[in-house]
């Protein structure tokens, strides 16, 4: 393919194909941005667009006078193209490369126009020459039979056997060269048979590929849903997990928080039961303590009374003063001591009751 195409224009994208059975949707013809190029072919005389992805031919398309590039976006373009009976679509990376794709291809269309135009008039060209040759080779050979037969004549018409003569070289030399056009042609056919063969092989090859990538690619797909829903099961598992995990959490914190409120509890039982232990001890020291305070309060109330008799008897006889005086005084240090009981038992009283 590289003696007879030449390049001229070489970027880089992303190549599409529309759906053949939808005819909306887009297919990916490759995987990455792969090389599109405009080309001239030399032996049709035309300018093509291909691309090839590894070996896989995925745009060969040949272009016309009547094409259109239609720009679909800021980064995308399509064109149609009848031959292949299929559309195809260029993602490229930027603006810039789809502007400068689509003047290419203006400019491409003019030149295969004029390329059209002229292959036509040479057509046209070498058949008025084969039909002017044709009609004049039985002229030639009328000239040369007539000029064969009546040579007398041509010796008295020698200006006219001349005309007729240089008239003859020249339907000779175009006869040579429309033989030559034609060999040129045939020439020229066979190459473009060889080369359509060339491209007809290229384009069965293309088209297995694409069967077998159609098929991979429905594997694929079939392959991705059952992953997709694979995935979806296992997510919702997960969600599954984590709502457990978080309800598990939750009731390991609360059965924290029940220990450490039964801990507490415990330890205020432990504590009441050591109180309730210490309460009928305190009860009896209470009952003794009373029993005690009764006690001295009777011993109170009679030595108020023997202090009454003593001053009773103090007045009565002097004598007995001092010896009353003594043991007066005995009794009242006897008396202050009891009473400072008294007192200390009440503290230890008043202050048992505040404790408890």
């Amino acid at each position: 393919m590289g003696l007879f195409l030449h390049p001229i224009f070489t970027t880089r994208a992303h190549v599409f194909q529309i759906d053949p059975n939808t005819k909306k949707n887009w297919m990916p013809a490759s995987k990455q941005a792969v090389t599109v190029s405009y080309f001239y072919d030399v032996t049709r005389n035309s300018y093509r667009i291909i691309s090839v992805d590894g070996a896989k031919v995925i745009i060969n398309s040949t272009i016309t006078p009547n094409m259109t590039f239609t720009k679909t976006s800021q980064k995308f373009g399509q064109w149609a193209d009848s031959r292949a009976n299929t559309v195809f679509g260029l993602g490229f990376s930027s603006e810039q490369q789809l502007t400068k794709f689509a003047e290419k291809f203006q400019e491409v269309k003019e030149a295969a126009k004029i390329a059209k135009d002229k292959t036509q008039e040479k057509i046209e060209t070498s058949s008025d020459h084969s039909q002017e040759s044709g009609r004049e080779t039985p002229s030639s050979t009328q000239a040369s039979s007539v000029n064969g037969t009546d040579d007398e004549k041509a010796s008295h018409t020698g200006p006219a056997n001349t005309h007729l003569k240089s008239e003859n070289d020249k339907l000779k030399i175009a006869l040579t060269q429309s033989a030559a056009n034609v060999k040129k042609w045939e020439i020229e056919l066979q190459t473009l048979r060889e080369s359509n063969a060339r491209l007809t092989t290229a384009l069965q090859e293309s088209a297995a590929s694409v069967e077998q990538w159609k098929r991979q690619f429905s594997i694929c797909r079939d392959e991705n849903d059952r992953l997709r829903n694979k995935i979806d099961e296992l997510e919702e598992q997960c969600s599954e997990i984590n709502r457990e995990k978080e309800k598990n959490t939750q009731l390991k914190r609360r059965i924290e928080d029940l220990e450490a409120e039964l801990r507490e509890k415990e330890t205020e039982l432990k504590d009441l039961r050591k109180q309730s232990e210490i309460i009928p001890q305190l009860m009896s020291e209470c009952e003794y303590v009373s029993e005690k305070l009764e006690a001295a309060e009777r011993d109170n109330q009679n030595l108020e009374d023997k202090v009454r008799s003593l001053k009773t008897d103090i007045e009565e006889s002097k004598y007995r003063q001092r010896h009353l005086k003594v043991e007066l005084k005995s009794f009242l240090e006897v008396l202050d001591g009891k009473i400072d009981d008294l007192h200390d038992f009440r503290r230890g009283l008043s202050k048992l009751g505040t404790d408890n």
